[in-house]
């Protein structure tokens, strides 16, 4: 693409007490020969300062200062304990202004660049010196508003170091100077590159890093002073920056040319200090800094961007998903061709369109972009198709005494593997690597070792596998079982796993000894060595046969199980072959330990053999019924009441459980009188046989307490009608029923005349299982309509007598507000609940005696609103 070049800016300013403004510093010298005096040499200085066109404001109040007249520069001894030579005010001598050039159509929402640059240059003498000297210039406050430093307004100090000019190493030395480059435009998230560059007119080799950037020292305003000694402190960067990496992990600077390029972080300015690394033959001489203030604006650049030519390579299929590598936020069209017309889709309009192609080869694949503009930008890259590359290894090797075998065996379909990583996982050491198609590794420890292989192609393929290896330090071996039983007349095969060369002693009654699975036919108990030997690695193991003439069994001991158990049969026996008959109920006749599931008193054979010996025995089962019981009852009762249980059985004894709320738990019908919901557990036990116990169960459902409520206490007006509102139950009747237009539900309508001064109702409440209980509510009538009562004055001195200001509903279905101010229109008070009312404070504090005003509105049963406004006296 036609780059852009990208939106940042290298600000600088200087302000005035207690005030933001520098944006950055440079401090750099010139040697003009000898001095005026004896044994002196002659230096032009310079101070070039940086400031905004228009800084950020700080905090309210605070003056901005403009680039200062003058300035102080102090010069000190560049050794412990760095006392001050000299220090000069220096007036400025050139201001220049500089602006950001028109940026061009593709840029969207391009700020306002500008920046003020002062210098300050005066020659002086200095003495010959064997440290050397160190420069300095020191402000208190940075340019406000500063992304990677932590606090604001940070001061800085600008810096320059003269070699030794006297004794062993002397040299007379003019510094680095950083260019001065135009304003350049950096914009957020996006990639960019920053040439930030010096010269030397020495000629000495200069290399370029990071570097933390100094604080202000002891400066406390804007106005001229002299620098404090070295050593200076560093700023102190937000979690995300650091010196070393001031805009994040995403940005570098090139160590032999000075350029600054990656991905810009989020809009803002950044603090960015270079330091240039002088050399003159091989020697460090100085190391000289540029602080400076980078600006990254909120803007958008038009760009194509995608990867360099042979990325990707597709090796694993033909399909690939390809994307914009700029993050350009105001493109609006794309546009991709993948020159690749047998596809049958060349093109796509996707911003991430997905392309399988046709064949294996090198494509050409192009971007063009628009914004909103109209700006077209345009990309073009390579894209190798060569699928079917997958790496793989094979791994021969047997102990730690030997090296381990690795063989390729990655496949290529198209091209040749012509590179190999290995990378054989020792964690013991740097040097377990190697570039042979097929080495050998030897490993000085035990232990799992993940060995990768990364392969590489002609065709530009790479792919990677991993393999584990587990290093021993003898070879695998493995027997099956170590300790057997024949008999005398019998031949045994013995068998063994691993790889090598094997070999069995003794060589009593054998046959096949160097082979894994040898006969053996011993008379007597013999214990068999086998050793393998795997290329030099050997191991061993044992094997004891022991020898019998003949065998026993005992096939267990008669037995009883309740009908429904299952039973596992247990013979004692030296047999290894096992025969039950019947086979009727066993879950395996041919083992030696079967479950037995059966419903009649049944007796088993049980032959076993040992080779060619046998031995037989039996073994009966009988089978007893359950003890049984049943138990009847279930039933629901109120809360308070009991109820009678009864039970038959069939056993020889039996228990309830629990007991605790039973009376007369000793017999078959005991009463029950719960306080919850219980089961009642019925055991039962016999002597028949059977071992284990028989149960039924009662569940006694206690219906909780019917909790009835008629309401609170309350004022009716004459003929107003009133909602009753009962809780607690599911049925309910009320009386007297006078007035009431239905008795028998849990919320009638009361409607009382003039005649009635107070009348009492009371409400039965009860649930469908018959549990009830009764409740009352008083209900005096006032002769009045509706209306609100609100009283004149109170006094909240917690006496228990009107203490608490609240209205007064009669004949009224819901209250709208009631609030309640101040003298002053402030509002002290307001709710919508009945029955509440304000205790005189105002945010927990006790208001003074005086006038109050409240306003106050409610809704009578026919939907008509009832307002009530006046004034009420707080006395205290």
């Amino acid at each position: 693409m036609k780059k852009l070049v990208f939106l940042l800016l290298m600000f600088v300013s200087v302000t005035a007490c207690y005030a933001g403004h520098i944006a950055g510093g440079e401090i750099y010298y010139r040697y003009l020969g000898a001095g005026g005096g004896a044994n002196t040499f002659r230096y032009e200085i310079t101070l070039r300062l940086f400031r905004e066109c228009n800084p950020p404001a700080g905090n309210v109040g605070t003056q901005i200062a403009p680039m200062p007249l003058n300035v102080t520069i102090g010069i000190f001894n560049n050794a412990s304990p760095f006392a001050i030579v000299t220090s000069n005010d220096v007036a400025r001598n050139i201001i220049q202004e500089v602006n950001l050039t028109q940026p061009g159509p593709c840029i969207t929402n391009a700020p306002q660049v500008c920046y003020q640059v002062g210098y300050y240059t005066y020659t002086t003498d200095l003495p010959a010196s064997a440290s050397g000297y160190v420069l300095s210039f020191q402000t208190c406050c940075r340019t406000n508003g500063i992304n990677n430093i932590s606090g604001n307004s940070i001061g800085a100090t600008y810096t320059a170091e003269i070699p030794p000019t006297a004794g062993i190493g002397a040299i007379n030395n003019s510094s680095a100077v950083f260019a001065l480059k135009d304003t350049t435009l950096v914009c957020q998230n996006l990639q960019f590159t920053l040439d930030f560059s010096a010269s030397d007119t020495d000629n000495d080799s200069l290399v370029y890093s990071f570097c933390a950037a100094y604080n202000g020292g002891a400066a406390l305003d804007a106005s001229p002073r002299v620098p404090s000694n070295p050593i200076y402190g560093n700023i102190s960067y937000a979690p995300f920056a650091s010196g070393a990496q001031p805009l994040g992990p995403e940005v570098s600077i090139n160590p032999n040319t000075g350029i600054i390029s990656g991905t810009a972080p989020s809009a803002g300015s950044y603090v960015i200090n270079v330091c240039v690394a002088e050399y003159r033959r091989g020697r460090l001489l100085t190391i000289h800094r540029k602080d400076f203030t980078l600006k990254i604006g909120n803007c958008s650049i038009t760009e194509a961007r995608l990867p360099q030519p042979g990325y990707p390579t597709l090796c694993k299929s033909n399909s690939f998903t390809f994307e914009n590598l700029s993050s350009s936020s105001n493109i609006t069209s794309y546009s991709w061709q993948f020159f690749d017309p047998r596809s049958g889709k060349d093109t796509s309009s996707s911003p991430t369109p997905t392309h399988t192609y046709s064949d294996t080869g090198v494509y050409k694949v192009k971007l063009t972009v628009t914004s909103q503009s109209g700006c077209v930008d345009s990309s073009t890259s390579l894209v190798y198709v060569f699928p079917g590359f997958n790496a793989n290894f094979n791994i021969n090797g047997s102990c730690i005494l030997n090296p381990y075998n690795f063989t390729d065996q990655t496949n290529a379909v198209y091209g040749v593997v012509n590179k190999w990583r290995w990378e054989f996982g020792d964690q013991f050491t740097t040097a377990d690597s190697s570039i042979l198609k097929n080495p050998a590794y030897r490993y000085n420890a035990l232990g799992q070792y993940p060995v990768r292989l990364i392969a590489s192609s002609s065709r530009g393929c790479t792919d990677t596998t991993t393999k584990v290896i587990n290093v021993l330090d003898r070879p695998f071996l493995r027997l099956p079982f170590t300790d057997t039983l024949i008999c005398s007349i019998d031949t045994l095969s013995l068998r063994a796993e691993g790889t090598g060369v094997f070999s069995w002693t003794p060589g009593y009654n054998i046959i096949q000894s160097n082979s894994a699975n040898p006969l053996v036919y011993p008379k007597i108990t013999t214990e068999y060595v086998v050793t393998l030997n795997d290329n030099g690695c050997t191991t061993r193991d044992t094997v004891k046969v022991n020898v019998l003439d003949f065998i026993t069994v005992n096939a267990g001991n008669d037995t009883s199980i309740c009908r429904g158990d299952i039973v596992n049969l247990q013979p004692v026996t030296q047999g290894l072959q096992f025969s039950w008959s019947p086979g009727n109920g066993l879950s395996n006749p041919l083992t030696r330990n079967p479950l037995a599931n059966i419903t009649t008193t049944t007796s088993y054979l049980l032959s076993v053999n040992l080779g060619n010996c046998q031995a037989k025995d039996s073994v009966t089962i009988k089978v007893v019924p359950y003890p049984s019981a049943v138990a009847l009852g279930d039933t629901a009762i109120c809360f308070g009441s009991s109820t009678q249980l009864s039970a038959t059985i069939s056993a020889s004894s039996f228990a309830w459980s629990p007991a605790t709320s039973l009376q007369n738990s000793r017999s078959l019908t005991p009463v029950a009188d719960p306080t919850v919901t219980t089961n009642y557990i019925l055991t039962v036990f016999d002597t028949l046989g059977c071992p284990k116990p028989g149960y039924d169960t009662v569940v006694v459902r206690v219906v909780p307490r019917v909790r009835a409520f008629a309401g609170a206490d309350t004022v009716v007006a004459a003929n107003q009608p009133l909602q009753l509102n009962a809780t607690g139950g599911t049925v309910y009747r009320w009386s007297p029923a006078f007035g009431l237009n239905n008795p028998n539900i849990n919320n009638p309508i009361a409607t009382l005349g003039p005649e009635i001064g107070t009348i009492r109702y009371v409400v039965q409440v009860g649930v469908p299982e018959g549990c009830a209980t009764t409740d009352d509510i008083n209900v005096r009538v006032f002769k009045t309509g509706p209306d609100l009562f609100i009283p004149t004055a109170f006094s909240p001195n917690n006496d228990g007598k009107n203490d608490i200001l609240k209205p007064i509903a009669v004949g009224l279905r819901s209250l709208e507000f009631f609030r309640v101010y101040n003298r002053w229109g402030q509002l002290v008070y307001t709710t919508s609940e009945i029955g509440k009312g304000w205790n005189g404070k105002l945010a927990g504090v006790d208001q003074a005696s005086g006038t109050f005003v409240f306003y106050a509105q409610a809704i009578d049963y026919l939907g008509n609103p009832v307002i009530k406004k006046g004034t009420v006296v707080l006395i205290r």
